[in-house]
């Protein structure tokens, strides 16, 4: 996920290695201007209620049927089968939440937060307040080292930088931490639960102010969360025994984990990464850092319409089913500027994210900087 200053080579797909326009910002900063208002001209900012009120029935109706089918299965190994089931549905709600996180939803920024928090909290089990402090970092300044926070990790190297104060053993793992990516995902459920409780219960002394703001109305989140945990909780130990609820739930977590992760994972990783400090214009900024994925109705349901991650960095509020009508607008527009524009099949994607990390990872093993490794570090 990332830029170091202009870095020319990622293997990220088709025009990735592009290098980055020396246009003069002043230039860029207009140029977006003129799309915005092209675009809002165009009524691709306005709301689509009625696309929403269907998407939230329609889960809402699904948690409804999940419920009363583990209650009708009962106490047999076959309602396992309906833990997949319930993390599809999940997910689903966790984009919902994404979507009223950025004002999509409502006009009204509180009726946005709102149905953010309930979604997100309440019903997805993930502190609101945690994530979107980390998530609008992100959109600021996505894949710069020092801010974004979603290239940082305590196991695996999005950037060179990264390397620095491995021991051996886990230096050995980088050189291949791109084939252990896709395991890796079967517990990120666990993760993410486990950093949003922690976020919600405690503060550390040694935490930045940021990460206090982002998990503004913690008690209200923690309120909900236990809420949440409880009437799962109890649903399950309703119908099955307490081993067979746990594997339910450790089942739930884990496709939840494969599905949510991996529909983030494709976005920036691979990526140009920009370096601490860097200065750029908000054009080239969210265009050169991000990929799209190609792809039909399976890629746009799977991937919550994150699967055209340009036009929504460009247009964080605009509602998801909007993406991909000013999709060719963008394009072009970009195409003009000579901004290069990245978009990827599925496995492309995938294979460009593997190549990514074993990449910088292999830099970290032998000492020394290939050529992708050494554009990372400039």
């Amino acid at each position: 996920m990332s830029t170091s200053g202009a870095v020319p080579t990622s293997p990220a797909g088709p025009r990735s290695g592009a290098s980055t326009p020396s246009r003069p910002a002043q230039r860029s900063t207009s140029s977006y201007t003129a799309l915005a208002q092209r675009v809002r001209e165009a009524g691709l900012l306005h709301r689509r209620r009625g696309y929403y009120l269907r998407r939230i029935v329609v889960v809402a109706s699904a948690l409804a049927a999940l419920a009363t089918s583990v209650q009708v299965v009962g106490d047999f190994w076959w309602v396992l089968l309906l833990a997949p089931v319930l993390a599809l549905t999940l997910t689903q709600v966790a984009f919902l939440g994404h979507d009223a996180a950025h004002q999509q939803i409502f006009s009204s920024p509180r009726a946005n937060a709102i149905a953010s928090r309930c979604l997100a909290s309440l019903i997805a089990g993930l502190s609101h307040g945690w994530w979107l402090g980390k998530h609008n970092i992100h959109h600021a300044a996505p894949n710069q080292v020092g801010r974004d926070t979603d290239i940082d990790s305590k196991l695996l190297a999005f950037h060179p930088d990264a390397l620095e104060g491995k021991g051996r053993l886990h230096r050995w793992f980088l050189t291949h931490q791109g084939f252990w990516l896709f395991p890796l995902l079967l517990v990120e459920g666990f993760n993410l639960h486990v950093d949003s409780a922690t976020a919600v219960l405690r503060r550390r002394r040694d935490e930045p102010r940021s990460a206090t703001r982002a998990v503004k109305r913690r008690y209200v989140d923690l309120l909900m969360l236990t809420t949440r945990w409880a009437v799962y909780a109890g649903v399950l130990l309703a119908a099955m025994s307490p081993a067979k609820a746990g594997l339910f739930i450790v089942a739930e977590l884990a496709c939840f984990g494969v599905l949510l992760g991996g529909a983030f994972v494709p976005n920036h990783t691979g990526m140009p990464i920009l370096a601490r400090g860097k200065k750029m214009d908000f054009l080239h900024r969210q265009v050169i850092t991000s990929r799209n994925v190609a792809g039909g109705l399976l890629v746009d349901f799977f991937m919550g319409g994150l699967n055209r991650q340009v036009e929504h960095h460009l247009f964080p509020s605009m509602p998801r089913p909007n993406l991909k009508l000013v999709q060719p607008m963008v394009r072009r527009h970009c195409e003009d500027l000579g901004v290069p524009y990245t978009e990827a099949s599925f496995p492309g994607a995938y294979a460009a994210v593997v190549t990514y990390l074993n990449t910088v990872g292999m830099a970290g093993r032998r000492n020394i900087s290939c050529p992708l490794a050494a554009q990372l570090r400039s």
